[in-house]
C-alpha cells in the first residue's frame, strides 16, 4: 500500500484524497499551518486520512501531490522533496495567485516552472484539467463504458507509468500525452482544460492544441 502525501486541503486536494482512500491508499493531508487547523476537515471529509505537517507528509509519502494555489509554490518544502515523485495538480489563476510573470510565460509550462524549483524531484503533471466535481462523480471501474480520462505529462517513462497506474486505480483512464512541456496543453485557456471526456477524445483534443488560439500563441512565443 503506497502512502500519498497531499499538500493542500482545498476542494481538489480533498476530492483526490477521497478517491485515493477509496482505492486503498494511505493518505496524509497537509495545509499551510498546524495539522490542528485541518483536523476537523480531514475527520469529516476524508475519514481515514491523517492530518500532518507539510514536512511530515513529504517525508513519509511515496508520492506527493501538489494541490495548493500555484502562486504559493515557493512555500513547498523543496529540500525534503529531493528524490520524490511529485504530481503537479495546480493551475495558474491570476485572481488567486496575482500577477506572476513566471507563471504566465508561454515559453514554458507551469509544471516546468515547478520542476525548475524542485530540481531534485520527479515532477509529473496530472489531475489538473478536470474539475473537482467531475473527479468526484465520474469515477468508473477499468473497462467500464464511458470511463473518463485524465491526461498525464512527464519526462520520465517510469514515473509516467507509476502515475498512470494511480490514475487507473482511482477510476480514470490515463492518457500519457508527452513530456512535461506538453503540460501547457492542459492549462487554463486550452480546449483540454475542463474536459471530462473519454481517452480517445482527450488525446484528439491534445493533438489539436497547435491549431487552437492558445496553441498558436505558444508556438509563436517559442520561436
Amino acid at each position: 500500500m503506497k502512502t500519498i502525501g497531499i499538500l493542500g486541503v482545498g476542494k481538489v486536494g480533498v476530492v483526490i484524497a477521497q478517491l485515493l482512500l477509496k482505492a486503498g491508499y494511505k493518505v496524509l493531508l497537509a495545509g499551510s499551518g498546524s495539522p490542528d487547523k485541518i483536523a476537523l476537515t480531514v475527520k469529516v471529509l476524508t475519514p481515514g486520512a491523517v492530518a500532518v505537517t507539510k514536512q511530515e507528509a513529504v517525508k513519509q509519502a511515496d508520492i506527493v501531490i501538489l494541490a495548493l494555489p500555484l502562486g504559493k509554490y515557493q512555500t513547498i518544502p523543496k529540500d525534503e522533496l529531493a528524490g520524490k515523485l511529485v504530481i503537479d495538480a495546480m493551475n495558474y489563476w491570476w485572481e488567486v495567485d496575482g500577477d506572476q510573470p513566471d507563471l504566465k510565460d508561454l515559453t514554458t509550462s507551469t509544471s516546468e516552472t515547478i520542476q525548475k524549483f524542485l530540481p531534485e524531484s520527479h515532477v509529473v503533471k496530472a489531475f489538473s484539467h478536470i474539475g473537482y466535481h467531475e473527479l468526484h462523480d465520474e469515477t468508473r471501474p477499468a473497462g467500464a463504458p464511458g470511463r473518463k480520462a485524465i491526461a498525464i505529462a512527464g519526462n520520465n517513462e517510469a514515473d509516467l507509468d507509476t502515475i498512470a497506474g494511480l490514475v487507473n486505480d482511482v477510476g480514470f483512464d490515463p492518457v500519457i500525452i508527452g513530456p512535461l512541456a506538453f503540460g501547457i496543453r492542459l492549462e487554463p485557456g486550452s480546449d483540454v482544460f475542463g474536459a471530462h471526456v473519454e481517452a480517445a477524445a482527450l488525446q484528439s483534443m491534445v493533438d489539436h492544441f497547435p491549431q487552437t488560439e492558445l496553441g498558436k500563441k505558444v508556438l509563436s512565443a517559442r520561436k
